[in-house]
């Protein structure tokens, strides 16, 4: 075999790896049925809080500890369990992306990201000062 042949395998052995090990690390969000189907393993699950349900959260007792009840978007519920301080906006966020473990009827989170509102939402339309789509301004003359 020539160098040249060895360098070019070597290097896409190289990549193959560099591919492996992206796929590992990619994620995609679950539910709360696929969750508790898998339980003890670490899923990222997308849902908010369950604003039926009470929130428990203490800062003045246990500033690391909030529990509440969460709902996907196909509406199955699970109660959460978060063992570090309360996200920014938590009570304003749309979505929550969380990062944990179904353990013991329990989802057992170690982080959680909140999704904000869009601050586009209700925004007044008769505000917008440019042309809106398909709409012509009329010519000014001077």
């Amino acid at each position: 075999m020539k160098k040249i042949h060895i360098i070019l395998l070597v290097l896409i052995a190289a990549a193959i790896a560099v591919l492996v090990s992206f796929l590992q690390t990619t994620t995609t969000y679950d539910s709360v049925a696929t969750a508790k189907a898998k339980p003890g393993k670490f899923v990222h699950l997308m849902a908010k809080w369950d604003k039926s349900e009470p929130l428990y959260y203490d800062a003045i007792k246990n500033p690391n500890y909030q529990a509440f009840t969460a709902i996907d978007s196909l509406g199955a519920t699970i109660p959460v369990v978060y063992h570090n301080p309360k996200p920014e906006n938590f009570e304003l966020s749309e979505r929550l992306v969380m990062k944990g473990k179904y353990i013991d009827s329990v989802f057992v989170c170690q982080n959680i990201q909140t999704k904000c509102p869009s601050k586009y939402k209700d925004q007044d339309v008769s505000k917008h000062t440019g042309p809106v789509a398909g709409e012509t301004r009329p010519k000014t003359t001077n």
